[in-house]
């Protein structure tokens, strides 16, 4: 089989990780697959913010936290997130943030890494300390929490596939 169309099959949503932090360089080529997105227009209107500061992954979580309303790490203790924000003014904002969280999460898996989509970001980044946090990076603009990809290794086995439901596809 192809060896895209195996990483696709095969990629699992992981809750729990090893505290081990991803090298850098690591980091940097999962980034990148986000990057590489497609997008409507081309427009490319999503950022990513590439969390490894354990200051600020602690802060994110309690704010994903405190929206979900429970006292324990939504992040599942993963050492990295990644947030992905889309710009608002986009039409198609909303779908091309989406297929950045793809990107990143096939990217993690064909590096070894786990990964996990955590909601809760277009709360987190509505909020006061939200907008701060993107005013201190010096991030101007409509953006719009897409989606936390968490990632890092994974401290237990990855779960087995689900089998696809019955009638997922219609041929005409």
């Amino acid at each position: 089989m192809n060896e895209i169309l195996n990483n696709m099959k095969t990629r699992r949503s992981i809750r729990g990780y090893k505290p081990d932090m991803v090298p850098q360089d690591v980091i940097e080529r999962i980034v990148e697959a986000g990057t590489y997105a497609a997008s409507g227009m081309n427009r490319q209107p999503a950022i990513i913010l590439a969390v490894t500061d354990k200051a600020m992954r602690d802060r994110l979580s309690g704010m994903n936290a405190r929206i979900m309303g429970t006292d324990t790490d939504p992040f599942y203790g993963a050492p990295v997130v990644l947030v992905v924000l889309a710009d608002k003014t986009v039409p198609t904002y909303l779908y091309d943030g989406s297929l950045v969280m793809g990107n990143l999460m096939n990217a993690a898996h064909a590096e070894g890494l786990g990964s996990c989509w955590i909601h809760r970001a277009k709360e987190e980044f509505a909020s006061a300390e939200g907008k701060e946090i993107l005013k201190s990076l010096g991030i101007e603009g409509e953006y719009e929490g897409i989606g936390h990809c968490v990632l890092g290794y994974p401290s237990a086995e990855e779960p087995e596939a689900k089998p696809r439901k019955e009638k997922y596809v219609y041929y005409i």
